[in-house]
């Protein structure tokens, strides 16, 4: 018997979804892919910009800049003066050869795939405090780092990554309340509904919070975030407005729920000792690559006579090792977001609330669901949303 042709579809039949595509018509995968190529083509590149302006500034610049500043009498007699001096100066040029880069990658492309809704005033103004931060953290770390070298001598890296990992948890205690306010505007969450189901997922992990925040994203970009911030007294759970106003509760709760699952999994205090373990493994390396290039004719280093021009090594060293160890804790990373997922997923049952929240993301964000399997290994922290997606839905029964 031969079967009865089928009927083409409509002309007008919207186009079916490839499996992979986490919801996006062919038309958004293509532009996902797109701008995720470039947006990584620029983080590469500024990436090659920090190691070769740093290279060409330990072995080639350090030196004669160093000598004209010790041609003025107060930095010659003061180091610590001069080493600022010379942070300064170093940290200026690098900043003048990373501009252009920064203004495409962080401008220029965000408007072309209309993600960011910043003028280029704000994004300036943004930039200008972002770098001013940035400065002063730095320049104040490595003024320490070389206080311990000259002031404790062989010892100075154990006694760096001790003050690393105490400044960390300073930092994670402050961030909510001091820093994050330079940059986004917030406000207490008014919403009892959403209050209350986000309260109750954290009286479960036995999470005590401060507060639920709206955080405001809308002036800067088109993208969704939450996240959950501070430690102790000052943690609060932070909801961006484009996530409020274009996610359901269902969709919002899982997502924090997500969150809560890393505080459940204690994957802030395995990331603390991490670091703190990564940065006396690097601090070494420092010391011992330090003490080849700065050796007297005996061969060994005097620390207490450091050379003040030796920074911009330290800092190429130091950027050196963060690039070569950054796929390790991409690695860690992954995982820890997978067992958050897996929490979000037991915890509140909406695999369906689950999938159609990264859907939604990923087609706000213009994340490439499924990218190369080797940049995700080198660069990604998180796992690609078409994998989180197929957890999800080998979790529980989905609707399409």
């Amino acid at each position: 018997m031969s079967e009865t042709p089928q009927s083409p579809p409509p002309s007008d039949a919207p186009p079916p979804e490839r499996p992979d595509s986490a919801g996006m018509t062919e038309e958004q995968l293509a532009e996902a892919k797109q701008y995720g190529r470039r947006d990584l083509v620029c983080y590469l590149a500024d990436k090659a910009i920090d190691v070769v302006y740093l290279g060409v500034a330990a072995f080639l610049l350090a030196g004669p800049i160093d000598r004209w500043l010790a041609g003025w009498t107060w930095l010659e007699e003061i180091e610590t003066l001069r080493l600022v001096a010379l942070f300064l100066v170093v940290t200026a040029g690098h900043i003048a050869v990373s501009f252009p880069l920064s203004l495409y990658a962080g401008h220029v492309l965000e408007h072309r795939y209309e993600l960011s809704t910043q003028t280029f005033a704000a994004w300036l103004w943004r930039y200008v405090k972002k770098m001013l931060l940035a400065v002063g953290f730095t320049g104040a770390m490595l003024v320490g780092i070389y206080w311990l070298i000259w002031t404790t001598g062989p010892y100075w890296w154990i006694l760096a990554a001790v003050a690393f990992f105490l400044v960390g948890i300073l930092i994670g205690q402050l961030a909510p309340v001091l820093i994050l306010p330079l940059f986004y505007k917030s406000e207490k969450l008014d919403d009892p509904e959403l209050a209350g189901r986000i309260g109750r997922l954290a009286q479960q992990a036995g999470l005590s919070i401060e507060g639920v925040f709206r955080l405001v994203l809308s002036d800067e970009t088109v993208k969704a975030n939450a996240m959950l911030a501070g430690l102790g007294r000052t943690r609060r759970v932070l909801l961006g407005d484009t996530l409020l106003d274009g996610f359901t509760h269902e969709e919002i709760e899982v997502v924090f729920a997500h969150e809560i699952g890393h505080h459940a999994r204690r994957h802030l205090g395995k990331m603390l000792v991490a670091g703190a373990v990564i940065s006396v493994a690097g601090l070494w390396i420092c010391d011992r690559l330090m003490a080849a290039w700065a050796a007297g004719p005996q061969g060994t280093l005097d620390y207490k006579t450091f050379p003040v021009a030796a920074l911009p090594l330290l800092m190429l060293v130091l950027t050196l090792f963060g690039t070569l160890l950054e796929p390790v804790q991409n690695a860690i990373s992954r995982r820890f977001e997978r067992q958050a997922d897996r929490y979000a997923l037991e915890q509140t049952g909406m695999a369906d609330a689950y999938c159609s929240a990264f859907r939604k993301l990923a087609k706000l964000n213009k994340d490439d669901p499924n990218p190369h399997w080797l940049e995700v290994l080198l660069f990604h922290g998180h796992p690609p949303v078409g994998q989180r997606l197929a957890m999800a839905e080998r979790t529980g029964d989905v609707r399409s």
